[in-house]
């Protein structure tokens, strides 16, 4: 079994973190952890009229973004599967970018993410803001730099999307591919 830690912030995009949760939820061999912020809850309501069981219905395990005591805000939580956890950031908004990127954190997503570095395992931030100040720029590089891999929610049109749901696909393969899950949803045809 894999563990894979979704965090998700109050940035746009909350249809990505929903299309990324039913397809986790679909993995046989992937045990699914998922902590919501209190600013994710609000943009939930307001982009998909529903509040955080829509996501948290599709994990194995749920953590309060407030319990600074759970599990992923310890290392050695990270190390007790068979293969090492991962974490996964969908959407991440640029104040949590800035809270881990200082070492600041507030709550469990960015406690979490900020573990995950401290381990060396993989953490992807799907960052989802437009357009980016110098202090964005720098946050994500002191980021990259740690180890995170910085995914702005980019779709790409060569596999010519016709639904959002196209579009929220082929990212959500790209987010895959970065912590080695294999899938199905679609590659550059090239």
């Amino acid at each position: 079994m894999r563990d894979i830690l979704v965090g998700v912030s109050g940035a746009s995009g909350m249809p990505l973190a929903l299309c990324l949760m039913r397809l986790l939820a679909a993995m046989p061999d992937v045990r699914t952890h998922c902590v919501v912020s209190d600013g994710a809850r609000a943009v939930l309501r307001t982009e998909c009229g529903a509040d955080a069981d829509l996501l948290t219905a599709l994990a194995h395990t749920v953590y309060a973004a407030e319990d600074l005591g759970a599990g992923p805000a310890s290392g050695s939580w990270w190390r007790g599967g068979s293969e090492p956890a991962a974490m996964l950031l969908v959407p991440c908004s640029m104040g949590a970018v800035g809270a881990i990127a200082s070492g600041a954190t507030r709550n469990l997503v960015h406690r979490s993410a900020d573990v995950a570095l401290k381990e060396r395992l993989p953490l992807v931030l799907v960052t989802r803001e437009s357009p980016l100040s110098a202090i964005h720029l720098r946050n994500m590089l002191a980021l990259s730099e740690a180890g995170a891999v910085i995914m702005p929610f980019s779709p790409g049109f060569y596999l010519n999307p016709q639904t959002l749901d196209d579009m929220l696909l082929h990212m959500c393969g790209r987010i895959l591919d970065q912590v080695g899950l294999p899938h199905a949803l679609g590659r550059w045809p090239g």
